[in-house]
């Protein structure tokens, strides 16, 4: 089992940069690959970033290639989602998410998808203004 909690979020304006925590607990931290989704009002929830157990490989969406960097620290048990430039589009709760130590992933494509993650945080709300 991993829980999740995540920090960080807040009101910031359009051109600005937050730093997310996802502070996590459990023992497989660091055999799990993480993610960060997010939700905007009225959306479904949708991938943004994605690590491997080891770090080595990161994944993102179109939307935010350039502007955000995912990251761990397994000596903490904790991830990262460096954001910048920040537009009022990237307004949403973002949240944590971490698979089992246990799955098997047979291609790059399933770290983009909600369902391959089987631990998730509560999120943090980012709110940018224009």
């Amino acid at each position: 089992q991993v829980q999740l909690v995540e920090s960080g979020g807040g009101l910031v304006q359009a051109g600005g940069s937050l730093r997310l925590s996802c502070a996590a607990s459990g023992r497989t931290f660091s055999a799990s690959a993480l993610g960060w989704f997010r939700q905007a009002p009225g959306k479904a929830r949708e991938f943004v970033a994605a690590i491997s157990r080891s770090g080595d490989n990161t994944y993102y969406a179109d939307s935010v290639k350039g502007r955000f960097t995912i990251s761990r620290d397994d000596a903490k048990n904790t991830a990262y989602l460096q954001l910048n430039s920040l537009k009022p589009e990237d307004t949403a709760v973002y949240y944590c998410a971490a698979m089992d130590k246990m799955r098997i992933l047979y291609s790059s494509g399933a770290y983009f998808a909600r369902g391959s993650y089987d631990y998730w945080g509560q999120g943090t709300q980012v709110t940018v203004s224009s």
